[in-house]
């Protein structure tokens, strides 16, 4: 799946979030959004999943208007993780996964065979077949993430949106998690706050600043230290691992 924005403007509570952006993101990539708190990364996300509309400015679904599709046809094509998920009742595992077939239901049309075979594989490729049965509120935190990421997976969607998901994870369920959407080969962009995580997964980067593009590349082109320094205001040592990853270690005390 193809996404392209043009000139995507967002004006909210008397001023512009998002600047004219201009965005693409190509079959299969994995495009991490970064930038501090405050650039813009959730709010033009928000504009890409509906949740928002922008003020001016179009996105395009392999080549089609979004103003075009219905919600439902967005659905199908794309899902989303966000970084909270609230559950007031008391669902199963299982019934939570199966919301991920609602764009393919008319209303009050019950969940089929096919439906929970669906949901079922789904939650097999993030580990927690076994949990089927258990009541969604009495998982950890990395549990109910990567059940949220079997709903959107039951969705059988051609791009992922992860909206900043694992922030609030210990570092072995972020790992988890990003591993898991890794391996699925699909078009996925990301909001990611630690830049370690980005340079592990991402194919390239777009950075947000400000509500404005302010560099894009692949990680190793992005991440030096003079751009950190300049975007973040703090002082690193970026170095190259054996594997060719980069590493980002900070230096205490050295906030500009």
């Amino acid at each position: 799946m193809e996404i392209l924005t043009e000139a995507v403007k967002m004006f909210a509570g008397g001023r512009e979030i998002l600047h004219g952006i201009d965005f693409e993101l190509r079959d299969k990539e994995f495009v991490g959004l970064v930038g501090p708190n405050g650039s813009g990364k959730s709010t033009f996300l928000k504009c890409l999943y509906r949740v928002q509309r922008p003020t001016s400015g179009k996105v395009y679904f392999n080549g089609q208007d979004l103003d075009e599709l219905s919600y439902r046809e967005t659905a199908l094509q794309l899902a989303v993780v966000a970084q909270y998920n609230v559950c007031s009742f008391d669902f199963s595992v299982l019934e939570i996964v199966l919301m991920g077939r609602s764009p393919y239901k008319n209303v009050l049309e019950r969940d089929n065979a096919s439906d929970i075979h669906i949901a079922k594989q789904a939650l097999a490729t993030v580990g927690l077949e076994h949990l089927a049965e258990r009541r969604f509120q009495t998982l950890s935190g990395g549990e109910q993430q990567r059940v949220i990421l079997a709903r959107a997976l039951t969705q059988q969607p051609e791009c992922l949106v992860l909206d900043e998901p694992t922030n609030h994870l210990d570092i072995k369920y972020q790992l988890q998690v990003m591993d898991i959407v890794k391996r699925l080969e699909l078009t996925v962009v990301a909001a990611i706050h630690d830049l370690n995580i980005a340079a592990m997964y991402c194919d390239r980067l777009i950075v947000l600043y400000e509500g404005a593009v302010v560099r894009m590349g692949t990680p190793a082109e992005v991440l030096t230290e003079d751009f950190i320094r300049e975007i973040y205001g703090v002082q690193s040592t970026v170095s190259t691992c054996s594997d060719g990853q980069i590493h980002i270690r900070y230096k205490a005390g050295m906030q500009l």
